[in-house]
């Protein structure tokens, strides 16, 4: 039990439910129930079938292509940064990238969900928990990002729409510090792996 709890807690920290909860709110803050209910099992499909896919095959396929980790890390912070940035430009108007249809898959499902921090941290647990643990623990935090979701309606109402608007520019505030974050470590282990 208490590896899983080592297992578990390391995941937990990268999917990040807790903070991607308002950019989840921001991206669907004008859709109805109907349309966040459909998105929420999109993004949840989405990153249940890529976190596993990247477990079964991550390493080999990445290592075919000649693509990092770091290199990984980079592009996904930048898919976020440019999603936060023509979010925020819009002034109210939902820019054309962000299509109701796919926000379940792209960004909610991945990268927000399942980004390059979790991408990454399966591949230290597997290597240290093996691959049975890491996909329990995995899947399990990615119901508990979908659950919190759900529970998005009720803060919605209680906001408002001026609430929701000021919700909405805080949390493309957070996406694009995190997207340099990410693309800053990403760099970083891009020098260090060159330096050595």
């Amino acid at each position: 039990m208490n590896e899983f709890w080592l297992c578990f807690v390391p995941i937990f920290v990268a999917v990040d439910a807790i903070g991607v909860l308002p950019v989840f709110m921001g991206l669907t803050e004008e859709l109805d129930a109907q349309q966040r209910r459909h998105i929420i099992a999109q993004s949840a499909a989405t990153a249940m079938v890529v976190a596993l896919l990247f477990l079964a095959l991550g390493k080999v396929v990445l290592g075919m292509l000649g693509i990092t980790v770091p290199d990984f890390m980079v592009a996904g912070g930048t898919m976020l940064f440019v999603i936060s940035i023509t979010d925020m430009m819009a002034m109210g108007k939902k820019p054309l990238t962000l299509d109701p249809d796919s926000l379940g898959a792209v960004p909610i499902g991945v990268p927000l969900i399942v980004g390059p921090a979790v991408l990454t941290t399966t591949i230290l647990m597997i290597n240290q928990f093996g691959t049975w643990l890491t996909v329990i623990s995995t899947v399990i935090n990615i119901m508990i990002a979908a659950v919190m979701f759900m529970f998005s309606d009720p803060l919605l109402k209680l906001l408002g729409k001026a609430g929701s608007k000021t919700v909405s520019k805080l949390a493309n505030l957070i996406l694009a510090s995190i997207a340099v974050m990410i693309i800053r470590k990403g760099i970083v282990a891009l020098i260090a792996a060159n330096i050595r």
